[in-house]
């Protein structure tokens, strides 16, 4: 089955997925691998340490039948991270990072949070008077994350709007791959640079705590440093930016369950966990590699094959979430056993920020602005051609 770059009918894809069964063949842009739209397979497969990160596994990779041509090897092939390598060596990666991104870390940013989100609406505000449509994504759920994650990581807030450029044509289905592969280039140069500054005169944000950190095994080298801190960026922004617009979105067109959640009924947290179960920011996971021949029921994963976990569709496992799957339902019992940032060793290490970042932003512009409606019909919301993310092109409403 092959998966739409230009993402025409997500819906329908998630579904014909979802009944190709639990472990099935896809095509992605030319390339085969299987895929697991099943909850329990996922969280199996996700822990079997038989399936690596590591490209040089891949069997396509080492035949020459992927290269560096191929638009998404820049999300396989990226360089040395915690998101990069399995075993000791990523455990050593990412204990520098879960060293520094503490909960205490994350809860001494909500006061920027609240301000920067206080600073957003404002700018809503203004762009959205007059009964002027207004771009909820480019003007509010954009922005916010970036300058989150820019915050935290130590980013310049004049750069924010330079990397938001670059890593739109990284993700984007239409960048010709020579120039995904100098974007590529260019965060590197850029996240080095910023590295070396950072290694010269560290400061109090979680690029210098990497490059500081001295729990867990050796110090990070600088290529880790610059790859956790690509990888963090692209994360950091990427998956928060949908998980707000399609909270959005998911109850303006549901407003009984709106009101639940305005009138206190219901908590802004079980919002946000349905919408990361039933619409949340990642369609499909690349990619893992088999090592040695996988048996799954009748199926076998064959050694040095490919892998990838359709996040969207195993949201959507009636099994763990009941025959009405395919509904939002904000009091859904199940919603906060969602897979959506991942599970077992590589589970995101972003993922309580992205929370932090919804549940301070969603309630203050549902505040701020309760006539808040679409100014298109949903069924005339179009994704962007990304396929790994769930990325609307844009949200127009008025305020």
């Amino acid at each position: 089955m092959p998966i739409d770059p230009m993402v025409a009918d997500l819906a329908g894809e998630t579904a014909r997925l979802r009944e190709a069964g639990p472990l099935t063949r896809i095509e992605l842009l030319g390339v085969p691998a299987w895929t697991v739209t099943e909850h329990a397979l996922a969280r199996q497969l996700l822990t079997d340490t038989r399936l690596v990160k590591d490209i040089n596994a891949w069997g396509l990779w080492n035949s020459g039948a992927v290269t560096r041509q191929w638009p998404l090897i820049g999300m396989i092939d990226a360089g040395r991270s915690m998101f990069t390598v399995d075993g000791a060596e990523h455990r050593r990666l990412r204990i520098k990072t879960t060293q520094a991104l503490t909960a205490r870390r994350l809860e001494a940013l909500r006061p920027f949070i609240e301000a920067l989100t206080a600073e957003l609406l404002d700018n809503l505000e203004a762009a959205g008077r007059e009964g002027e449509i207004v771009d909820l994504k480019q003007v509010f759920a954009y922005p916010l994350p970036m300058g989150v994650i820019s915050e935290l990581m130590g980013v310049e807030r004049a750069d924010q709007p330079m990397l938001l450029d670059w890593y739109k044509k990284f993700f984007s289905m239409m960048t010709p791959q020579d120039e995904r592969l100098r974007v590529i280039d260019a965060l590197d140069a850029y996240f080095t640079e910023m590295v070396r500054r950072k290694t010269a005169a560290p400061g109090d944000d979680l690029t210098s705590a990497l490059i500081l950190a001295d729990e867990g095994g050796d110090p990070l080298t600088e290529e880790e440093v610059v790859g956790n801190l690509k990888a963090l960026v692209a994360a950091g922004h990427e998956t928060t930016v949908s998980l707000i617009v399609n909270t959005v979105r998911a109850l303006l067109s549901r407003p009984e369950q709106l009101d639940r959640l305005r009138s206190g009924d219901v908590s802004w947290k079980q919002a946000i966990e349905e919408t990361l179960r039933y619409d949340g920011p990642v369609t499909h996971l690349l990619m893992r590699f088999a090592t040695e021949d996988i048996a799954v029921g009748d199926t076998v994963i064959e050694k040095g094959e490919g892998v990838v976990i359709s996040y969207r569709a195993v949201g959507r496992d009636t099994a763990v979430h009941g025959e009405d799957a395919d509904e939002y339902d904000i009091t859904r019992p199940t919603a906060s056993r969602n897979i959506s940032f991942g599970y077992g060793p590589h589970i995101c290490p972003g993922a309580a920020l992205a929370r932090l970042e919804a549940a301070v932003g969603l309630p203050a512009l549902f505040e701020r602005f309760p006539g808040l409606k679409l100014a298109i019909a949903d069924e005339e919301i179009a994704h962007l051609p990304v396929l790994t993310q769930n990325d609307l092109a844009a949200f127009p409403v008025h305020i």
